[in-house]
């Protein structure tokens, strides 16, 4: 049995400049943080020839293409298995749909478990194309790249994406300090809304195509915010960093309509009255979790906990999508 996992995400600055409708015309840049909340995924051989899945539902099919799940299919075609005999079981730490790039974790760690079955190695970047490959080309999903990267690769990392869609990878030049400081103080609270990101990123995608002269200027704003983010931290200025994620959320939200609600607005103007110096919606937006940076953590935390909303506590993870057992 192979056991993979891929850590899940925070983006820390330029979050949506990673959709090719953007980064192929005017570049992209953002910063991601993985985290050590993770994707799981077995991969056996059964003792009879078909394919045998384990995730929210069950299937056995005899060949690739009645399975259901849309990236298994694809992941299991892209490793050309011409005698199908497989088994694959998923598991993870937080539910899909929560706005920590599930997705792009599920296909990199899916892909490092088929790598690894089939005897063959594979680096992170490449790990990383191979996943967008599925996600963005194969099946049309209108996302961006951060997740698959930042699974891949782990840390805190800056990527840029280039307009001929190669991607530049390098870590974020923080001190100890630093990443002690942010592991304290940023705190993540469940909304308990989840959604879909690629109906989120849809309206973007699709406004972004058609050269939307607000949206390409929202995104160049926050693509200059992401640049803000990462020069700040890395000279250590967190407490402007924490402002600088208000004003983030503050552009994000007019992208579209469906990215906040009123109950979310209402629970982040308490986080903003108790103790955050900023806060945003982690990835697309529309439900998920809540992300702030405290000035005072004790009190942030009360009034969360008051209002009903679960913490998730973290350290940041360096290895990205890596071999558990084998």
């Amino acid at each position: 049995m192979i056991t993979t996992r891929s850590p899940l995400r925070i983006s820390l600055g330029g979050g949506g400049t990673d959709l090719p409708s953007y980064y192929r015309e005017h570049g992209g840049f953002l910063i991601a943080g993985a985290i050590n909340q993770y994707v799981y995924i077995n991969v056996m051989r059964p003792f009879t020839e078909g394919i045998y899945l384990k995730y929210s539902h069950l299937e056995h099919v005899n060949a690739v293409d009645e399975v259901q799940h849309p990236i298994i299919r694809e992941a299991i075609k892209m490793l050309g298995f011409k005698t199908p005999q497989v088994e694959i079981t998923t598991l993870a730490d937080i539910p899909s749909g929560t706005g920590l790039g599930s997705s792009g974790s599920f296909t990199t760690a899916l892909l490092k478990a088929l790598y690894v079955h089939r005897m063959r190695q594979i680096e992170p970047k490449e790990l990383a194309e191979l996943a967008c490959e599925i996600e963005i080309d194969r099946l049309g999903e209108p996302i961006g790249k951060q997740d698959q990267y930042i699974a891949a690769c782990g840390g805190l990392t800056c990527f840029t994406f280039n307009p001929d869609n190669s991607v530049d990878v390098v870590p974020l030049q923080i001190s100890m300090d630093t990443k002690f400081d942010l592991e304290d103080n940023l705190l993540l609270f469940f909304t308990g809304f989840s959604r879909s990101a690629g109906s989120i990123l849809k309206d973007q995608n699709s406004k972004t195509k058609s050269s939307d002269k607000d949206m390409i200027a929202n995104l160049h704003f926050v693509k200059e915010l992401g640049l803000k983010s990462k020069t700040m931290l890395e000279s250590g200025n967190t407490e402007d960093f924490g402002a600088l994620m208000h004003e983030h959320w503050e552009h994000k939200k007019r992208r579209s309509g469906g990215m906040s609600n009123g109950q979310i607005d209402q629970w982040y103007d308490l986080g903003m009255k108790n103790g955050a110096a900023g806060g945003k919606l982690v990835g697309a937006g529309g439900g998920g979790f809540l992300l702030f940076y405290a000035n005072d953590r004790n009190k942030l935390r009360h009034a969360m906990a008051g209002a009903g909303l679960e913490e998730v506590r973290f350290a940041f993870d360096f290895e990205g999508t890596k071999v558990l057992f084998s």
